[in-house]
């Protein structure tokens, strides 16, 4: 008797979920990462040997630098998904955050570039740093320095503080050691920066949001863009105007912008009231609104809430950084 069955096939096993394609990872980002961990090698060798002046803590910053690009460079970037624009140019974007912020930050949620901004930033601050240095000199800006580090809670012991008045002397006089104090720049924007951006993708997650951490340091770069070039520009301006003496070797290394309530103040009266007040101003505020803005078009997902909140958070610890650093060292200031 034949078998009925006979001819039966089971069904074909159900598809498993469709998988989506890996995002990928800045990997360009290792061959410059390599090349500037030898730089800092390289000086600090030279600086171990005395041929290079400073070279020792120019070549670790360096390095570290590159160590931190390499292991970056393993973070994915956005998954694309199709649904992208053709990435605006450089010159479009920074053009653009000035008059059109909003189409800018939403190019970087699947563009995350950083770099243009992050050039920009950092010469301006050498340019500002350079002519700061010229019009006050070296002598009153090192000497008023050390002179205010006397009076603080880590004054050093007198041989030591002479030294470090002859090393810093060297440092802000010696054109091989400006030059790397300028590089050094590069550095340290660059890590403030990706500090920065941990702390909003943190902030956004908390706040019910999903953001890639290359879109956040680029919403960080391309925020700041629009404030770091109007604050240095007419700084630059008013410190040929001013005269000299009438500029504050330190807290003009920064800024000579009055723009926030700080002027309502007198910092060596009321140093932490100052440093509080200083930070309600018109230039603080534009900067708030465009990281927000940032967070909220340039995230893969948050609500105009999430990115306000992170925004404001971010801007809140901040601000109590430098209420606390004031009140440690308040002669600084005065």
């Amino acid at each position: 008797m034949s078998d009925p069955n006979s001819e039966f096939q089971s069904p074909p096993p159900p598809a498993g979920p469709k998988l989506e394609p890996p995002a990928p990872r800045p990997t360009k980002l290792r061959p410059v990462a390599i090349a500037l961990f030898v730089i800092g090698l390289l000086a600090v060798a030279t600086g171990v040997a005395k041929i290079l002046p400073g070279g020792l803590f120019t070549g670790l910053a360096f390095a570290f630098w590159g160590i931190l690009l390499f292991a970056f460079s393993f973070i994915p970037l956005p998954a694309p998904t199709g649904a992208e624009e053709p990435p605006l140019s450089a010159p479009q974007k920074l053009m653009g955050i000035f008059y059109e912020p909003s189409r800018v930050f939403r190019d970087l949620r699947w563009h995350p570039a950083w770099l243009a901004p992050f050039l920009v930033i950092v010469l301006a601050n050498i340019v500002y740093s350079t002519a700061f240095v010229q019009r006050l000199t070296p002598d009153r800006i090192v000497g008023y320095t050390m002179d205010k580090l006397a009076e603080s809670p880590i004054k050093p012991p007198a041989e030591r503080m002479e030294k470090a008045r002859e090393d810093a002397l060297l440092q802000a006089k010696q054109p091989i050691q400006r030059i790397q104090t300028a590089a050094k720049m590069f550095v340290g924007i660059f890590v403030l920066g990706s500090l920065v951006a941990a702390l909003y993708l943190l902030a956004v997650l908390i706040f019910g949001g999903r953001i890639n951490f290359w879109q956040a340091l680029a919403v960080y770069f391309y925020a700041s863009f629009p404030v770091v070039v109007i604050q240095k520009l007419i700084s630059l301006l008013i410190l040929y105007i001013k005269s000299p003496d009438d500029i504050h070797p330190i807290m003009g290394q920064e800024t000579l912008l009055q723009d926030n309530l700080g002027v309502l103040f007198n910092p060596a009266d009321h140093p932490v009231m100052f440093v509080a007040a200083s930070v309600v101003g018109v230039l603080s505020f534009y900067g708030l609104w465009l990281r927000a803005k940032g967070l909220q078009n340039a995230a893969t997902k948050a609500s105009s809430g999430a990115a306000w909140g992170s925004a404001i958070l971010v801007w809140a610890l901040w601000v109590i950084f430098a209420v606390s650093i004031t009140s440690i060292f308040p002669s600084f200031i005065s």
